[in-house]
């Protein structure tokens, strides 16, 4: 009974052995790298593959399903090659691209036509700049030689008196009020501007000893035109202190009393040509010496030959 069991299956396994077909080799696993999509492209269009850089070859069908069977059977086998494989792929497809390149000299060549309209605009700018300083500076020098002409003419005293008083302190001295009037004659010789003026306060002095303040009021001169200047130089209740020897004891006869005094200030001449660029400034400081006297109040005083003028 054994044997026959025996028997029986050897003659199963021959049978089967004999109906089963014998394998075939296993063919050796390879890789098939697919074009990229540019080189389709040029396929498409109509280019050889001969003419192409890569070398396609043409399989019959059963031959693509082996192979795509056969990765893909590898795949599932190695992991990594697959991976490698995946990679390769991308890295073809991105040499492949010619697009991104023109992009880039498209990006290079607006850049350097930026950077040329930029060093153009700069250049443009400077040139304008040192044109116009270059106007100015003419403009200035130009407006140099037409200096304002200033004289003072007279001065007259109205108003003369000494009496006794007190200062703010309560301590008694000799108190001065005096009023005067300054005539001043200003020219613009300018043929292209007028002229801004303006002055410092006119100080009447006993050497160190102020004894009057007047304000001349500013006033705008056109070009080539003149004018006399009227300033009122007034004094009150200045205490001496003692410090006018001359007047010391003169309260009852002011008619005989003389005293020399210097007449101050400075006249300041601005011109704004081209708006307010070029602003050319003229000074004028005077010093000018006059006798006050007891018995010539009302009367103009000469003041053309006693001042002294400093640019």
């Amino acid at each position: 009974m054994a044997v026959t069991m025996h028997v029986k299956s050897d003659s199963e396994v021959t049978s089967i052995d004999a109906s089963s077909p014998p394998r075939s080799p296993r063919r050796p696993m390879y890789y098939v790298q697919s074009p990229s999509q540019h080189d389709v492209e040029k396929m498409s269009y109509g280019s050889s593959p001969f003419a192409s850089p890569h070398h396609y070859h043409c399989s019959p069908i059963h031959h693509s399903r082996e192979s795509s069977t056969s990765r893909f059977s590898a795949s599932l086998k190695n992991p990594a090659a697959w991976k490698q494989l995946q990679r390769r792929h991308h890295d073809g497809d991105e040499d492949d691209g010619g697009g991104s390149d023109d992009d880039d000299d498209e990006g290079d060549g607006e850049g350097d036509g930026g950077q040329v309209m930029r060093f153009y605009v700069v250049c443009f700018v400077l040139s304008f700049v040192a044109l116009f300083t270059i106007f100015s500076l003419i403009l200035l020098a130009a407006s140099s030689p037409y200096k304002p002409k200033i004289f003072v003419k007279s001065m007259v005293f109205q108003n003369f008196d000494i009496q006794a008083g007190m200062d703010q302190t309560g301590v008694p001295t000799d108190m001065l009020t005096l009023n005067s009037t300054v005539r001043i004659f200003y020219r613009n010789p300018a043929t292209f501007f007028g002229v801004h003026v303006t002055s410092t306060p006119l100080e009447l002095h006993y050497y160190q000893l102020k004894l009057a303040t007047g304000y001349m009021k500013k006033f705008y001169q056109s070009r080539k035109s003149q004018r006399m200047v009227m300033t009122l130089v007034l004094g009150h209740q200045v205490p001496l202190y003692g410090g006018i020897p001359l007047l010391s004891g003169a309260i009852s006869h002011l008619e005989s009393v003389s005293v020399p005094l210097n007449l101050t200030f400075v006249m300041r001449s601005r011109a704004y040509i081209l708006g307010r660029l070029v602003k050319p400034k003229f000074y004028r400081s005077i010093i000018c010496g006059v006798v006050l006297q007891g018995n010539r109040l009302g009367k103009h005083l000469n003041l053309t030959n006693s001042c002294i003028y400093n640019d």
